[in-house]
């Protein structure tokens, strides 16, 4: 693929309908896609629009990507250089918020950042058993980089020592590597085993610890996790929207906290990839919810005003993980990105941030989530399109609200500051005009 994208397109500007000199004011006769993405759900979205397939190395608008991919394009020995025609679906540095080591990093920075600049939102609520905590930032668990935090992650271990952990790979996924600990001596004897904290050589192999959320909403006894999906259009200006069909992922064996129970991942991982190995995997409903049916759940169990509230935190969650990296992504005009929140809501119905997936799975399992799916790739594609329909990297990325489809506008910098100084200018003149009558 590499090798593909080094070619530099010299002859026939035309072919496909590419408009390689955008000033000559020629437009495409049709779109052209590629992906290296053999999924039923985006295909059928790009056929049904009427769009040709071609090849990573011919002229193409809309590229919808692997993470792998991407990193080629936009590598520098590529010499590649993308037109005004021309989108992806991941933004350079997306791993900034998709590598579990330096989500938390951003995070914990951010409201550092916040609490330098005296900003209200970083006020603290004081220390307790499990640390410092947050009044409004308060949606990730106490968690440590292994191996450059071991010490404080000992420290902490020891002031609360019945606590239990969890140990993920920052680079790996679909729950590949992940187990509990609830002793320092099971941390040591992996740390043998695997040659871990005190022989890690590579970034790659840094793991992230985390205080293990031990009082996990359940339904039917099951512990679940919520997946959200998240687009992101621009990072600056930040323009971000939640998908209001998101689903739940439901834990195979019923939750059970005794020490005996702490390696049984069917218990205590929700990820489908581990899910689906177990002899109680019911294929039928793949073991998910819809957020709709979780919803109305909640609302007949917990009350309308909590539910309500429930939904307001996860939507405040995702503006401020997104606020934590905005400033350090390489905002490429040519780029969107799909995400998928991982979040975890305790029995008190706080809800806890676990990871961003860049490359969320559109594999479905189920009919109900081929056409979730299905349907939220013609979403994005009608939200990061212009109304002509042709990629252009000079358009504001403002969609009409028909274009939303299920997706809802969480903030839209653009529109906050145009809302800020129409403010600005109403009170002014507003001063004006009672000064004038004095």
């Amino acid at each position: 693929m590499a090798a593909k994208i080094l070619k530099v397109r010299k002859l026939d500007k035309q072919v496909a309908g590419v408009n390689e000199e955008t000033s000559t004011g020629y437009k495409p006769t049709k779109i052209n896609f590629c992906t290296d993405f053999d999924k039923y759900v985006l295909t059928i979205n790009f056929v049904k629009r009427g769009w040709h397939h071609v090849r990573a190395e011919s002229n193409w608008h809309f590229f919808w990507s692997s993470i792998m991919t991407c990193r080629n394009v936009f590598s520098v020995d590529s010499g590649y250089r993308m037109n005004d025609n021309q989108i992806i679906n991941h933004f350079p540095n997306h791993y900034e918020l998709s590598r579990k080591d330096l989500l938390i990093k951003n995070i914990k920075r951010y409201r550092k950042d916040l609490e330098r600049e005296g900003n209200p939102l970083a006020k603290k609520i004081g220390c307790t058993a499990g640390g410092t905590r947050y009044m409004y930032l308060d949606f990730i668990p106490i968690t440590y980089v292994l191996p450059s935090d071991y010490n404080m992650f000992v420290e902490e271990f020891r002031k609360n020592p019945y606590s239990t952990w969890i140990m993920k790979p920052c680079s790996k996924s679909q729950g590949t590597g992940i187990f509990l600990i609830n002793k320092l001596t099971q941390l040591k004897k992996w740390a043998r085993e695997s040659k871990g904290p005190y022989h890690i050589v590579s970034s790659r192999d840094s793991y992230v610890i985390s205080k293990y959320i031990e009082n996990p909403l359940l339904i039917g006894g099951k512990k679940f996790d919520l997946r959200i999906y998240v687009l992101v259009t621009s990072f600056r200006p930040l323009k971000v929207y939640q998908y209001k069909s998101g689903f739940c992922r439901f834990c195979t064996a019923k939750y059970d906290t005794s020490e005996t129970n702490l390696r049984n991942k069917y218990m205590h991982l929700t990820n489908v990839s581990v899910q689906r190995r177990g002899c109680d995997y019911n294929s039928s409903h793949g073991g998910k919810w819809s957020l709709k049916n979780l919803i109305l759940y909640l609302e007949g169990t917990r009350g309308k005003r909590v539910t309500d509230k429930l939904s307001d935190d996860i939507s405040w969650l995702i503006v401020h993980t997104m606020q934590s990296v905005a400033a350090l992504m390489s905002n490429d005009k040519h780029c969107f990105e799909l995400y998928g929140f991982d979040i975890i809501i305790d029995n008190n119905l706080k809800p806890w941030l676990i990871e961003v997936n860049a490359s969320p799975s559109l594999t479905p399992t189920t009919a109900s989530d081929r056409i979730l799916k299905q349907k939220l790739i013609d979403d994005v594609i009608s939200v990061v399109l212009p109304p002509s329909g042709l990629p252009d990297v000079r358009w504001n990325k403002m969609p009409t609200v028909d274009a939303l489809g299920n997706f809802e506008l969480l903030l839209d910098e653009d529109l906050a500051l145009r809302d800020a100084i129409i403010m600005k200018n109403n009170n002014r003149f507003k001063k004006q005009r009672e000064s004038s009558t004095k």
